[in-house]
């Protein structure tokens, strides 16, 4: 087989910065999705309310390509109301997400007690926004984090059961047999770079700052997990890239910031992943089928061919080293 042609995908994970660093990235994006869920951990001024979503989102719809819809977050704190919420929903915000402070990037004033939180997850449930969360403890050892908070999830999932829940980019076995247990209201991004990293390329023989996220990738126990769900078809599991770009400066330093740009290879590398695995057939439902329908958006009409030929990752896109710096995929998106 030399070419697929599958629905245009959405990825219900992304980060795209503001200023230059969007202006270089969002082009990746826009080639290869119709619609992306934009992450609000943003600098110098974070997604907070339903104006900084109108703002951010007449930011990005400057550079948008035709047809491109980014989805738009706000960031849930200590201080968010539930009238806050209503707003939000007024607006088109169509999620909240938490970030347990000091997670990740740009969380060190997330919250530390989601019970502060209820009373908005309450006002999410009844209104109809998704809570998507950075699943982490950051009280626990790090190869622990995500273990350790699936007791919050499960808390939050009985005590809101009408409240549609993501746990974002998972990364360990124990989640993803959390998340098939819990309700149908419960479900998780997958990345694709957790679907090849291990523990090993981070930090194995040498140190790969390219290769470090958070969560950080775990054993290979856990990333063939993530295989697994994804080569199901369960529909609880769909993509969010989590592509997070930084300059190689703030990436190759004494204190190296989380996140793995893939946005620029993201779909080739998930075509080779399930042409390799026999199960191309899941190929769509996973990238373009099953989070739209979680999220209640309907289906994307158009479609993307993809051809196989040489794709050629390119060493550096903007100051920014890409996933897979270098490498070349089979497939290309034509």
């Amino acid at each position: 087989m030399d070419l697929i042609c599958i629905r245009r995908p959405d990825d219900f994970h992304l980060h795209l910065r503001r200023g230059s660093v969007m202006r270089a990235v969002l082009p990746f994006t826009e080639q290869a999705f119709a619609r992306a869920l934009i992450m609000p951990n943003t600098t110098p001024t974070e997604i907070r309310t339903a104006v900084d979503a109108a703002v951010y989102r007449g930011e990005m719809k400057e550079h948008c390509r035709r047809g491109f819809t980014p989805l738009m977050t706000i960031k849930l704190l200590d201080r968010t109301t539930p009238h806050e919420i209503i707003a939000c929903k007024s607006a088109g915000v169509i999620a909240g997400k938490v970030y347990p402070q000091g997670v990740t990037t740009n969380s060190d004033n997330g919250p530390v007690d989601m019970h502060v939180l209820y009373p908005v997850f309450a006002e999410m449930e009844r209104v109809g926004m998704v809570l998507c969360l950075h699943g982490e403890d950051p009280k626990a050892f790090c190869m622990d984090r995500e273990s350790v908070f699936l007791a919050q999830l499960c808390e939050i999932a009985r005590s809101f059961p009408k409240l549609k829940i993501v746990l974002e980019h998972v990364t360990t076995l124990q989640a993803v047999g959390v998340v098939k247990e819990l309700p149908d209201t419960v479900a998780a991004t997958i990345t694709a770079h957790h679907l090849y990293l291990t523990l090993d390329d981070v930090i194995g023989a040498k140190l790969h700052p390219h290769n470090f996220c958070m969560p950080i990738a775990k054993r290979p126990e856990d990333r063939d997990a993530l295989r697994r769900a994804v080569l199901s078809g369960n529909p609880k599991f769909f993509l969010g890239t989590d592509s997070a770009p930084h300059t190689r400066e703030t990436k190759e330093c004494a204190e190296g910031c989380a996140g793995v740009f893939t946005a620029p290879m993201v779909i080739p590398l998930l075509t080779s992943f399930f042409e390799e695995f026999e199960a191309l057939e899941m190929f769509e439902r996973f990238t373009s089928e099953s989070g739209a329908r979680f999220y209640g958006l309907p289906l994307n009409e158009e479609k993307i061919r993809l051809i196989r030929q040489p794709f050629h990752i390119p060493e550096v896109i903007e100051g920014i080293v890409p996933y897979l710096a270098g490498k070349t995929l089979n497939w290309r998106i034509e």
